[in-house]
């Protein structure tokens, strides 16, 4: 296994981690989750991902349990969850001083865990100020709950903001971003964060590497029925498999598919090798319903040194990119 450094902080994370989006607490049961989170251990992978809306806690729950039943060093691995989605009723979602810290308590019960090791602002709150959300994280860290907190599909400018803030009152800022990340949708993380990597040593933990599902080619035909597609932050899937453009970035799926056969490799692994190579990336978080899905997908950090630039390359001409889209690096 490959370790990165979270951006600039000294904390190591799995160039692959496992997350539980969608499966845990839903798809799978809690005996297939315990298999795929110690297959993923066993194989290196010490960050686990989750977050305090999936599966409505039902997730984190699942997930403490086995890490309590694993009797895994609490030193070997890294933990997160994310808060924003707690429930319907005023205080339950947003990112208020009360909602933040009640959903930390809430999530380090499920969790069965003393403290995360990272603790996320799963969307931006216009309704709460910033100072309010900054205070609030830089007080969990200092009391030992939270040792990194970041924010998930913030923009650029509202980063810079809690930022500025915890500057002018010296108070912690965010460490990392977990936006989503995927040769269909990389405008954010290469170019409306490019300034944020050297200026703030911005770490990201990037989610669905697979376009959720495009770049296995499963949606080849369109949308299948009962794609859930009704949570709070699923918004754009919906629309990434219905909306304008849908057909076009399916048409692209077969030649991508055909590049990863000749490299010797499957499509799911070419996309998430695309993803490691790019340096800016700390860890890619995959899901898998399935053991054997999961050992295909951590292959993928062997298939990275087949990319080079002529390969690159022909990815962007198959994406049909413009010219001058910004290559990473």
């Amino acid at each position: 296994m490959e370790y990165r450094r979270l951006g600039k902080s000294g904390l190591q994370v799995s160039a692959v981690s496992f997350g539980s989006w969608v499966t845990f607490g839903h798809q799978i049961s809690d005996e297939v989750a315990s298999t795929l989170m110690h297959q993923a251990y066993d194989a290196g992978i010490n960050f686990f991902d989750n977050a305090e809306v999936y599966a409505h806690g039902k997730s984190e729950e699942v997930m403490g349990k086995i890490l309590k039943q694993s009797g895994w060093p609490r030193d070997r691995f890294v933990l997160s969850s994310k808060v924003f989605w707690g429930g319907s009723h005023p205080n339950q979602a947003g990112l208020s001083r009360k909602h933040v810290v009640e959903a930390c308590h809430a999530a380090l019960k499920r969790l069965q865990v003393d403290y995360l090791d990272l603790y996320f602002c799963h969307r931006p709150d216009k309704n709460t100020p910033i100072e309010e959300t900054v205070f609030t994280m830089d007080s969990l860290i200092r009391q030992g709950k939270v040792l990194y907190w970041g924010t998930s599909e913030w923009e650029a400018a509202d980063i810079v903001e809690a930022h500025a803030v915890a500057r002018q009152f010296n108070l912690i800022p965010p460490t990392m971003e977990q936006p989503q990340y995927n040769m269909f949708h990389r405008e954010r993380v290469e170019r409306e964060y490019r300034n944020l990597y050297e200026r703030f040593g911005l770490g990201t933990t990037i989610w669905s590497p697979l376009a959720s599902g495009l770049l296995t080619g499963k949606y080849n035909q369109g949308a299948p029925g009962g794609t859930r597609t009704d949570l709070p932050d699923m918004q754009w899937l919906k629309e990434m498999l219905t909306g304008e453009g849908a057909e076009k970035k399916i048409g692209k799926v077969i030649p991508l598919a055909n590049l990863a056969k000749e490299l010797g490799m499957t499509l799911p692994q070419l996309a998430i090798a695309w993803c490691l190579k790019n340096t800016k990336v700390s860890t890619v978080i995959l899901g898998a319903s399935k053991p054997e899905q999961l050992a295909e997908n951590m292959k993928a950090i062997e298939f990275t040194d087949k990319l080079q630039p002529e390969i690159l390359q022909a990815i962007e001409e198959i994406l049909d990119n413009h010219p001058g889209f910004p290559s990473f690096g």
